[in-house]
């Protein structure tokens, strides 16, 4: 089972300025792989495959230098996003996909790499490095998904994805289940 926490951070001023251009790295290819899934639906009648949108994030790089500074995995989760968001669609429980704003809330997702240091300070990889926060609740279990959010009213926050073993006791009130999580699980 996973559980989420959101936690405030407190980047520096050279910490957010990285984080607003990931955003917009993060945003450019969510958009350009939106707008070739599109075209190639439109003209061909079959979508693009998630696999082949990943590929093509090595030949922007080529191609627009400014790409390159930025965590590769960061990009490659956000085309996983945009083709889950295609999948809900043909499945008829969400609307077409829509192309990213730069205003409202930006968010960027590290699917690993990231370790939480102390109740203060959450390490993440690439050129973003350690970075202040607030952490309120334990955060059992293996991290797996870490999204850092960008709120309008300027905060930012981390919701840290970890993964908690369930285990059932046997509970003397006849309650149908009491559940406790396993601190010590990894899996």
């Amino acid at each position: 089972m996973l559980k989420a926490v959101k936690v405030r951070i407190y980047p520096t001023d050279i910490k957010q300025a990285h984080l607003a251009q990931s955003f917009g790295c993060v945003r450019w290819v969510s958009n350009q792989s939106l707008a070739v899934m599109s075209l190639t639906y439109k003209e061909t009648g079959k979508g693009v495959s998630a696999l082949s949108m990943k590929k093509q994030i090595p030949v922007w790089k080529q191609e627009y230098e400014w790409l390159k500074g930025f965590y590769s995995q960061c990009l490659q989760q956000s085309v996983l996003n945009l083709s889950q968001a295609f999948i809900n669609f043909f499945d008829g429980r969400t609307q077409y996909p829509t192309f990213k704003h730069r205003h409202g809330r930006q968010s960027i997702q590290y699917p690993q790499n990231v370790k939480v240091l102390s109740d203060s300070e959450i390490k993440f990889p690439g050129n973003l490095g350690t970075m202040r926060a607030k952490i309120h609740r334990d955060c059992v279990g293996k991290l797996k998904t870490v999204t850092v959010s960008r709120m309008p009213n300027g905060r930012y926050y981390a919701s840290l994805r970890a993964s908690c073993q369930l285990s059932t006791v046997h509970c003397p009130h006849r309650c149908r289940g009491c559940y406790i999580f396993d601190k010590y699980s990894d899996s």
